[in-house]
Formats: structure tokens, sequence, C-alpha cells
């Protein structure tokens, strides 16, 4: 089971692919937008934003988010560090439920790009 710290590792890590990206999925990620990543299995939720092209980690904090972001994900930090390393593809994750994302329509619409 990844620890807290991995979870953090591997936003960050996260965050610095989708700063260096180019074309469809750099213009998916220019969003600014409150985001929310639940790690169920150690029911911790980062809290933060994504904007100019980066995901920025605000808080941590115990159980699952307590306000509604813009863009939620819930997923367990293994899935979390394995999706960051490449050894799982979001889409196929998302498309078996061992990936949540929530958001608005419109966001969904920008964010297909990265499926």
């Amino acid at each position: 089971m990844a620890t807290t710290e991995e979870c953090r590792e591997a936003l960050d890590r996260l965050s610095d692919n989708l700063a260096r990206a180019d074309g469809d999925v750099r213009g998916a990620v220019a969003l600014d937008r409150s985001l929310s990543c639940h790690i169920t299995d150690l029911d911790q939720t980062f809290r933060g934003r994504l904007e100019g092209g980066r995901i920025r980690v605000d808080a941590l904090t115990p159980g699952p988010p307590a306000g509604k972001a813009e863009i939620r994900l819930a997923m367990t930090g293994d899935d979390l560090v394995a999706m960051v390393a490449g050894e799982l593809r979001f889409a196929r994750a998302w498309a078996s439920g061992r990936v949540r994302l929530e958001a608005g329509f419109r966001d969904l619409l920008r964010l297909k790009s990265l499926l």
C-alpha cells in the first residue's frame, strides 16, 4: 500500500508532467479549477488547484473531501502511483471504476483528451 508521502510525490510528478505537456493535453489542463484527490485506502484527501497547467496541493485532510471541488478524483494510493509511473492507464482505470473523476460537463469535455 502506497504511503501518504508516496502519493504526494506522485501528485508532484504528475504536476511536472502536465507542465511539460503540449498540444491537446496542454489545452486540457489549462484550467483554473479547485481540485481534490481522495486516496481511498488511506482515507486522506489532497486539496488544491489545477492552474497554469500545474497541480498545486494546498492541504492534506483526513477523510473524504469536506467541500466539493470543481474537479474531484478518488482512487487508491497504489493506483495513483501506478498511473503516474505509466503502469496503469487512466482510461482503463476510470472505465473499470478503479478511479472516479467528477467534474462539470464542460470540464469533462476538456479533460477527455487525457483519456
